[in-house]
């Protein structure tokens, strides 16, 4: 079984999370306070409940937890449109995260599906 450090879903989670602290970091403090604090806070949940579901002792909470960081994701989603639509960030970059979110998404995906299984 490999390390939760090893999980590339968990890695693409955690360097998620440091993109958007970089780009929320950068921003006025009204901004940094309403839209950024949500918007970091969603995106630190996505590899904060798959490593919390990690350390769990039954295959089913583990699950539970990877939904949990699914719910995270779609929210640093919808908090990265509003950021965008309030000129706070790029199309570009919008585009870029967008994207990433979304393999990560998939792969996230595919780590609930395995979980529990011999081979993992």
């Amino acid at each position: 079984m490999l390390k939760l450090e090893e999980l590339e879903v968990y890695q693409m989670a955690m360097d998620i999370g440091e993109e958007v602290w970089n780009v929320v970091d950068e921003w006025k403090p009204f901004a940094k306070r309403t839209v950024g604090e949500q918007l970091v806070e969603a995106a630190d949940s996505i590899a904060a409940n798959i490593a919390e579901g990690y350390g769990r002792y039954h295959y089913k909470e583990n699950r539970q937890f990877c939904y949990y960081s699914r719910g995270s994701l779609m929210e640093t989603k919808t908090f990265l449109t509003k950021a965008k639509n309030r000129r706070l960030i790029s199309e570009k970059r919008f585009t870029e995260m967008i994207e990433t979110l979304k393999t990560l998404h998939h792969k996230l995906n595919a780590y609930i599906k395995s979980i529990g299984k011999r081979n993992q």
